[in-house]
């Protein structure tokens, strides 16, 4: 049988996780919201209007959603052309693909800034299909993106591994049914990660593919 292996990307594949902090506290702080760059480093991995209801609770106006979001995409898009993979990211993508597993993406990026994220990891030869935020009702924590990555790749949740480096992604997939790895390199602790439902942590995709043999992905 087919085997999947499911990555998120922000923090997982590339390193972006403190970006969005920065872009997300400069859009709270142009709409008058002083919101703490740790509270908001907690919440990346959110899609984005769920961020913005974590973050602001009952001082949320939902009509200014849109330009929250809006001023966030336009700050971290200056970005878009120097993304930084994280170290092995496309090696560990193309070992899999080359090891009989179907490689894919399930992330709460899409259009350009999935674009970008894509060119970084450099690996399009490995990656079968990508679940974005484009292709779901629900973001993350909710199991939907993951389920949906499964749908593409036509497995059951039993013949799958999740991997990603916040609380919200070791959510979703233990709620989708997936055995789930954590990586340290979103800069979320190994506890928390562990508590959500990671069976394995590892420090980086690279690190990841120099203990595969040892790991869930063996």
């Amino acid at each position: 049988m087919d085997r999947a292996a499911v990555f998120d990307v922000d923090g997982t594949l590339v390193d972006t996780n403190h970006l969005h902090v920065v872009t997300w506290w400069e859009a709270f702080r142009q709409a008058g919201h002083e919101v703490p760059m740790h509270a908001v480093h907690r919440a990346v991995g959110l899609g984005s209007a769920d961020l913005v209801a974590h973050l602001l609770g009952d001082d949320r106006d939902p009509d200014q959603d849109a330009e929250l979001s809006a001023a966030h995409t336009a700050l971290y898009g200056q970005y878009f052309d120097r993304l930084p993979a994280l170290p092995g990211a496309g090696e560990l993508l193309r070992r899999l693909h080359g090891d009989g597993w179907t490689v894919v993406l399930a992330t709460s990026a899409s259009g350009a800034e999935l674009g970008a994220l894509r060119r970084a990891i450099d690996a399009d030869d490995a990656i079968a299909a990508t679940a974005s935020a484009d292709d779901v009702r629900e973001g993350k924590p909710a199991p939907e993106p993951v389920e949906h990555a499964l749908e593409l790749a036509g497995v059951p949740a039993s013949r799958a591994v999740f991997v990603g480096d916040t609380v919200w992604d070791m959510r979703a997939g233990s709620k989708a049914g997936v055995r789930c790895v954590g990586v340290l390199c979103g800069g979320i602790p190994r506890a928390d990660l562990e508590e959500a439902g990671a069976e394995a942590v590892y420090a980086d995709p690279a690190d990841l593919l120099a203990r595969l043999a040892d790991s869930p992905l063996a």
